[in-house]
C-alpha cells in the first residue's frame, strides 16, 4: 500500500480534513508524516458484528471490566508499546501520540478499555466523525482482553448509530469479527453518507440500560 501523499503536519483540523476524505496517516519513525486512502478498505458494519459462542460466552462472564475514555492516553501507549507478531516497531510516534490525545481532548478520538481489577488488560482507540469510527489500533495483555473490549464498544457503537467501522487493513483478526474488504469508491460513498450524521462530540460512556458492563 503506497502513500496518497507525503509531508503536512498532525494538527487536528488537518487530521479531521483527512478523516472525513477516507485519509489517514501511517509512517515510522524518521520518516515524513505519510497519508493513505488503501484500495480495498477493510470495513465492519456494527450492526453486523460476528462473535463466537466461546467469545460471547467469556464476555457475559464478565472477567474483564470494560470502560469507554477513562484511559486514553495509556491505551494509546500500551498500542505502541505492545510488540505484534511480524512487526518491527511501531508507527505509533511520539508525534502521533501527542496528537491523538489531543483530538481525544477534543472530544473526537475515543478509547475502550478492559480492566483485570486496576491493571489494564487491553484496550482499542480511535477517531468518530459523525456515524463513522475511524479504528486505529488495538492492543492485549490478557487473553481476550481487547477482544471483550471491541465487542462491548462495536456494539455500543451500533446502539448509537455510529455503524460504519473503517478497519483500514484487511486482518485475520477483524475477518472473523465480520469485516470484510470493499473497493474504496464504496467506502467513500458510505463514509460521506456518515459524515450526514451529529458527531458525538465529548467523553463516551456505555449506555447504563443496556447491561454491557461497562462504564
Amino acid at each position: 500500500m503506497g502513500p496518497l501523499a507525503v509531508g503536512g503536519d498532525l494538527r487536528p483540523e488537518r487530521l479531521v480534513l483527512a478523516y472525513s476524505l477516507g485519509i489517514f496517516p501511517w509512517y515510522s519513525a524518521n520518516e515524513p508524516i505519510q497519508w493513505h486512502s488503501p484500495d480495498p478498505r477493510m470495513v465492519l458494519l456494527a450492526d453486523e458484528l460476528r462473535v463466537t459462542r466461546s467469545l460471547r460466552r467469556t464476555v457475559r462472564k464478565g472477567r474483564f471490566r470494560v470502560s469507554l475514555d477513562t484511559a486514553f492516553a495509556a491505551v494509546v501507549e500500551a498500542c505502541a508499546e505492545t510488540p505484534r507478531p511480524e512487526q518491527d516497531g511501531t508507527w505509533i510516534t511520539d508525534e502521533m501520540k501527542a496528537a491523538y490525545v489531543e483530538l481525544h481532548e477534543r472530544g473526537l478520538a475515543h478509547s475502550a478499555e478492559a480492566w483485570d481489577g486496576d491493571e489494564l488488560a487491553g484496550g482499542l482507540y480511535g477517531v468518530s466523525l459523525g456515524g463513522a469510527f475511524f479504528g486505529e489500533s488495538m492492543f492485549a495483555h490478557q487473553a481476550d482482553a481487547s477482544k471483550v473490549a471491541f465487542v462491548n464498544f462495536t456494539e455500543q457503537l451500533a446502539r448509537w448509530g455510529v455503524r460504519l467501522i473503517d478497519c483500514q487493513v484487511y486482518t485475520e483478526h477483524l475477518a472473523r469479527f465480520g469485516a470484510g474488504e470493499w473497493p474504496r469508491e464504496e467506502f467513500l460513498r458510505a463514509l460521506r453518507g456518515a459524515l450526514e450524521r451529529p458527531t458525538r462530540v465529548g467523553a463516551w460512556r456505555f449506555d447504563a440500560a443496556e447491561g454491557v458492563g461497562g462504564v
